[in-house]
Order: structure tokens, then sequence, then C-alpha cells
């Protein structure tokens, strides 16, 4: 039996590179975008060593013609349609995504709002929709969403408005795509130590560990080990919605600390 296809965004850093590692491991092919191709590259030749075989792709998801320029020369570098002689793309997983700046939303920069609501939704709908063509049923789409899709907090404000409509988006492709036997899962992580927080302060250091000092966060793998749940499971069974905290977190804004 041959490998499934599976196309992971956001493949060089975090949660997008772990998954790309767990389901190499777990005897998938992969097709892995983001915007550093130099990273890619690396993530790629790790996987390959899974025996994987690997095809990557370096654009900014926020450029819709690139995003479907650069699907459709992966599809074709993996041999991907849907006639009946083609593999289709068993698998998306939808991980790119950020947020840039936390405070009021009366100081928000213009900038921040636009990265995050271009990449966050737009970025994630342009994907979507480029890969849908390739994917037959029993294909599945993952989104991955965010306790801020979930739960609002103080500071979060575009970027928890852009992950409320992550999960509205999920529900929504539920619908559509349910008569195309093509399954919608999000997976929404809490507090996860990754370079999330570099992002979102710009590269103060200080300031993205002290989001997670005092206590476990979750790491990247528990996500890639979630999406390989969520990817395994028999073509009857979809996984909805899953939502993933550390133990020490009880909300959006409730955390435990522990301090020193």
């Amino acid at each position: 039996m041959s490998r499934p296809w599976v196309l992971i965004s956001g493949a060089s850093s975090g949660f997008g590179e772990a998954s790309a590692v767990q389901l190499a491991k777990e005897g998938w092919n992969l097709l892995l975008t983001s915007r550093r191709e130099a990273r890619l590259q690396d993530v790629a030749t790790v996987c390959r060593g899974e025996g994987a075989e690997v095809y990557v792709g370096a654009w900014d998801m926020r450029d819709r013609e690139a995003t479907q320029h650069g699907v459709d020369a992966l599809m074709n570098l993996a041999h991907l349609g849907t006639g009946p002689e083609a593999d289709s793309l068993t698998a998306l997983v939808n991980n790119a995504g950020l947020a840039v700046g936390k405070g009021p939303f009366h100081e928000g920069l213009d900038d921040d709002w636009d990265r995050m609501l271009d990449t966050n939704v737009k970025g994630l709908l342009f994907l979507a929709r480029a890969c849908v063509p390739f994917m037959t049923a029993g294909s599945r789409m993952v989104n991955m969403g965010s306790i801020a899709g979930k739960q609002v907090y103080p500071g979060g404000n575009v970027y928890c408005a852009s992950k409320h409509a992550v999960d509205a988006l999920s529900q929504a492709m539920r619908i559509d795509l349910v008569d195309r036997g093509i399954g919608v899962s999000q997976i929404c992580p809490g507090a996860a130590e990754t370079e999330f927080s570099q992002v979102r302060f710009k590269g103060d250091q200080e300031a993205a560990e002290a989001v997670y000092r005092g206590f476990d966060p979750l790491v990247a793998q528990d996500i890639a080990e979630a999406v390989a749940f969520v990817l395994s499971r028999p073509p009857h069974v979809c996984i909805n919605d899953l939502v993933i905290m550390p133990t020490a977190q009880a909300s959006a804004h409730h955390l435990y600390k522990v301090t020193s």
C-alpha cells in the first residue's frame, strides 16, 4: 500500500514541524510549506530520514495567487489529482498562523492587525480552497485553532477575533464539504512553548520567556501527536473539535504559576 499524502502549512517550526516529523514516522508522505525555505529544507531532510517522500514550497500564505500556484506545483510534483489513476491528497493540516502584539485594541497597529487577519483567516481560506479540488471522499482537513478561538483574554482582541473566525470557518467547512466525504477537524491548543510568543513580542526574548515561567506548558510534540491521532481515525469517524491545554491552565486567562 502506498503512503498517503499530507500537506502541512507553517511546517518550518513549531506545531507544523513537529507534525511533519511525527507523520513521517507514522508512514505519511509530505508536502511542506512556509515562508522560510531553508528551514523547510531542514525539516524535509529529517522527514526523508524517516522514509517519507517530501516536496517543499516556500511562499507567503497571505498571497492568494502564490498560494494557488504553490499548491498546484506541489500537487504536480507528487502526481496528485482526482482522476481514476491518480492518488488524492489524503490530508491538509492548515497550521500557518501567528499573533503579533498584545495590548488594548485602541493601541493596536494596523500592520499587526493586517498580518494576523490576512494570515490566520484569509491564508487559511486560500490554502483550503486551493487544496480541496485534490481531495476526495475520505480525505481530512485539520485547521489549527486556539483556545483564543473559544475564549477572549486581555490584550488578545484581534488575535482572538482571528481564531474565533477559524472556529466558525471550521464549522462552516464541515457543512460545505460533508457531501464530498471530506472530514474537517479543528485542534485548539492552549499555552504552548514554541516560537509563538517570540513572534508576538517581536523578538523580545524576556517577554516571550515570561509567558511560560512558573508552569509546564504544552510543547509542539503534544500537538503533533494530536494531529496524528485525528488523521488516524477510520473513515466514518471525524474528531470535530479538540481543545488541548496544559494541566496548569484552566481557561484562556487562568494559569496557575508557581513563583520561586
